[in-house]
């Protein structure tokens, strides 16, 4: 059985990727691509992170902003990758577009966002999920879902009738600063186009892969 018998080829080529591009333009392009194609949640990426002896984990997440300065996700900092980011700064993050056949993988290194940031982004949020996030010792021994759901209705109490409902200080952001991206399209039969921008200093080197 052939490749095309699996999978006939699309009606027409994608176009290789643009080696003259800036990764962050690349990447919001992308993006907005995927924003109009995805059924739901384009902006969800995995995240890996690992202990300082290597053991990795990953997740997926939603990123929550992007700019110049790095890509920022939101959670509990005494969650698991939050323990492990506090060890070992080095992350990975994986977007991956099947309505596209597109992929982004990122390297990088992660340092908190400020408080001012967390407390605006957190502010944003739907009421229930600012108490969920208050209620949750997220990734700790739940020994009944019972008890969860009365800490969410304790929570739920205490702030009835309020609009504020403040921030736990152990929830927060987390922003990558990018080291490394690469950039994959799918191609008919699996001549798929890779290229990797790899930071040096200020300047970004350009490497189209074999796929």
């Amino acid at each position: 059985m052939t490749d095309s018998t699996i999978s006939p080829p699309p009606a027409s080529t994608p176009a290789l990727i643009d080696l003259a591009a800036d990764p962050f333009t690349l990447f919001s392009a992308w993006m907005q691509e995927a924003e109009k194609t995805e059924p739901s949640d384009p902006n969800a990426m995995v995240v890996a992170t690992s202990t300082p002896d290597g053991h990795p984990s990953a997740r997926i997440v939603l990123l929550k902003g992007m700019d110049r300065r790095g890509f920022v996700f939101y959670t509990n900092q005494d969650s698991r990758k939050g323990h492990e980011l506090a060890e070992n700064q080095h992350v990975a993050l994986l977007f991956h577009w099947k309505s596209l056949r597109r992929q982004i993988r990122i390297e990088g290194t992660v340092t908190p966002v400020t408080p001012e940031e967390a407390d605006a982004y957190f502010a944003s949020r739907s009421r229930i999920s600012r108490m969920g996030a208050v209620a949750s010792d997220q990734s700790r021994p739940l020994a009944d879902r019972a008890i969860f759901e009365q800490r969410l209705k304790d929570v739920e109490t205490r702030y009835e009738g309020q609009d504020l409902i403040p921030r736990p200080a152990n929830w927060s952001g987390y922003r990558v600063e990018p080291s490394c991206f690469e950039f994959w399209q799918e191609r008919p039969y699996r001549l798929h186009d890779r290229a990797t921008w790899t930071r040096e200093g200020n300047h970004w080197n350009v490497t189209r892969l074999y796929p």
